[in-house]
């Protein structure tokens, strides 16, 4: 294996948390790569080299990063095991969870590639102060050590700290069930809700979530880490998550596509919400929360309902 290839950083997929990645490995001083059919002006300025050959891109890398839609990434995966081995590691920052079965995202890269040394990202970093260089801290977690190391040296530096967990489980169920709550968030700053209303909800949000995720193996631990509540902190000070927007455009009475389009970049959130409802229905798990934005989504709750199983319901947990 030469040094080049042990060096770059391969990134597959051009939307903005694929170049937010690719620019983060840029300014922890290391050589990206960044598979994409898409011509982005700002990947030249930060020096992102862009290939549309994913043969190319798996033969200068050790390290992929896959930052795509859970929708396809199951036929890029496909595409990526004709190109990758077992030398590969490969982990994705998806926040999502795959098909009717909520199958994590990275053993969907397991049966789909020989790769299987995998993980996946998450935590409070969102792509703008990735691309823009703001500091920011991103989770890694993997069963192999070897492979959050490789995370750590690829995107940390002096701006964006990197925190390693072992439960793959649990971080990948926090991310994505995290999307959800933002939804809800945003639903619930539109319509004015205090700070400490705002905080009830998001704790009510995550003990679903932790019993939730437990049910699917996780550690529930784990949602109350760097990955979890972490996450859901950062999202307090914040209106430019794409999640927030939306749930910020629900409550405003838009539709569902033009929440979307307000959003700004493509969330999971609208897909996964149904799927983890009756996910957690079929195992008994109490999910106020997450049952009250699908049925929000649906359009078969009333707004008086929606606020009052999120603010006080919430604020008395």
């Amino acid at each position: 294996m030469t040094a080049k290839r042990r060096d770059t950083v391969g990134v597959v997929g051009g939307g903005r948390w694929g170049l937010a990645l690719a620019a983060a490995a840029r300014r922890a001083g290391r050589p990206a790569m960044l598979y994409t059919r898409r011509e982005d002006p700002l990947a030249q300025k930060l020096e992102i080299e862009v290939t549309t050959d994913l043969r190319a891109l798996a033969g200068r890398t050790t390290l992929v990063l896959v930052a795509v839609p859970s929708e396809v990434v199951r036929d890029v995966a496909r595409q990526l095991g004709d190109v990758v081995d077992g030398s590969h590691y490969v982990v994705h920052g998806i926040r999502g969870l795959s098909g009717e079965g909520l199958t994590l995202i990275s053993d969907v890269l397991r049966e789909e590639t020989s790769a299987r040394r995998v993980g996946a990202l998450g935590g409070p970093a969102v792509a703008d102060d990735l691309v823009a260089g703001n500091p920011g801290v991103v989770a890694v977690a993997s069963r192999f050590p070897e492979v959050t190391h490789a995370v750590q040296d690829a995107l940390g530096s002096a701006w964006v700290r990197v925190s390693a967990l072992s439960d793959l489980t649990g971080l990948e169920w926090a991310s994505a069930l995290n999307g959800c709550l933002f939804v809800a968030l945003g639903f619930g700053r539109a319509i004015g809700a205090s700070p400490a209303l705002l905080a009830g909800l998001l704790t009510r949000g995550l003990h679903e979530a932790s019993r939730i995720g437990a049910a699917a193996g996780a550690d529930p631990t784990t949602f109350f880490s760097i990955a979890g509540v972490g996450d859901l902190m950062a999202a307090l000070g914040e209106d430019h998550r794409p999640e927030v927007r939306f749930g910020r455009a629900l409550a405003e009475g838009a539709t569902l596509d033009e929440a979307r389009e307000r959003a700004g970049l493509r969330i999971e959130a609208p897909t996964l919400l149904p799927r983890v409802v009756a996910f957690a229905k079929e195992r008994r798990v109490e999910a106020t929360v997450f049952q009250t934005m699908d049925a929000a989504l649906k359009g078969t709750i009333s707004r008086e309902e929606i606020v009052h199983n999120l603010m006080v319901r919430s604020h008395g947990h």
